[in-house]
């Protein structure tokens, strides 16, 4: 009976090719394993990619609307932040404009035209805010802050309301060129009065943040608080009893302006529960996503280990036969 024998170099050969193949398996059941997913795609999805494609353009898209979202979840949190410091100063300046209102002797004492100047410099920081560098109250305008110090406007102020002889008088000045459009927004608000494109977190969602430095709330914390600060002016050349008249009237504005301070900022805490709601809705459909794609690719975590064993069993079984072998001699 005639045998087929195998040289010594073919039978080299055959042990490499398997020893390689061994090696490859070994590395991608290593790799499953420790990754939780396939390694060869095509075998799994069979030549269609749509499915998965589609999956991952979703992905990604949503992972668009994220940043999208965190950007305006920065954005208003920064507003709300800076209009509570400005209801806190011009509350509690109004508090304290009220006690100095209540006669002559209050309205010299404490210096409360001073004081106003100093919380005047607060709250115009506070609207020059910014978050990375870019403004909060300026519109489109965000490379620059919206106002400049607080000393340019008292000193614009100061030029619109000299020669007037009376606080209702000097008031009511002061409100007619705040609202003029060739007042306050003209000469001191150097912000867009465009507003910033809407934030677009989903396919059929946006928000708006129509808010600036012109915003009449804005603007009565502001007039008020820097009115009160030139009570004692000599360009202005008020008597004590005017004075303290003065200082009661602009702290029951600067109170009364607090309920529009209140629903400007409840206008942002509306945009920030959206942006909260829909930036949760985009999550729970990332997470769907992500789990209709690890069903789809992962890897059988137990089937792996078993196969990962078999391989590492017949590879030190091919490498004992070739040390084996390697050992023979000619008797």
């Amino acid at each position: 009976m005639s045998s087929i024998s195998i040289g010594d170099l073919s039978n080299a050969f055959l042990q490499q090719k398997r020893s390689v193949a061994l090696r490859e398996d070994l590395f991608r059941l290593s790799e499953e394993l420790s990754s939780g997913r396939v390694a060869d795609v095509r075998d799994i999805l069979a030549g269609n990619h749509s499915y998965l494609t589609g999956l991952e353009r979703s992905l990604e898209v949503l992972g668009g609307y994220s940043v999208a979202n965190s950007e305006a979840e920065y954005l208003t949190a920064a507003m709300q932040l800076s209009l509570e410091q400005i209801q806190n100063i011009s509350g509690d300046l109004a508090v304290d404009l009220l006690l100095a209102g209540g006669g002559p002797i209050a309205a010299v004492a404490g210096n409360p035209s001073d004081n106003a100047r100093v919380q005047l410099i607060g709250i115009v920081n506070s609207i020059n805010d910014d978050i990375a560098g870019r403004s909060l109250f300026a519109g489109t305008a965000t490379d620059r802050p919206p106002l400049p110090d607080a000393d340019v406007l008292i000193d614009t102020l100061r030029t619109v309301v000299t020669g007037l002889t009376s606080p209702t008088d000097i008031i009511a000045a002061a409100e007619a060129w705040f609202a003029s459009p060739a007042g306050y927004d003209a000469v001191i608000y150097s912000g867009s009065n465009t507003a910033l494109a809407p934030f677009n977190l989903s396919q059929t969602e946006q928000v708006s943040l129509d808010v600036k430095a012109n915003d009449d709330a804005i603007k009565g914390s502001l007039m008020y608080t820097a009115l009160a600060g030139l009570v004692d002016d000599p360009a202005l050349a008020l008597n004590v009893p005017q004075q303290s008249d003065m200082l009661r009237l602009l702290g029951e504005n600067l109170q009364s302006n607090q309920d529009r301070i209140t629903r400007l900022r409840a206008k942002i805490g509306f945009v920030e529960e959206r942006v909260e709601l829909i930036s949760a809705r985009n999550e729970a459909e990332e997470t769907s996503l992500e789990f209709a794609r690890n069903s789809l690719l992962a890897a059988d975590p137990f089937e792996t280990a078993t196969e990962l064993e078999n391989v590492q069993f017949y590879l030190q079984s091919l490498y004992t036969v070739t040390a084996r072998n390697s050992q023979l001699n000619l008797v």
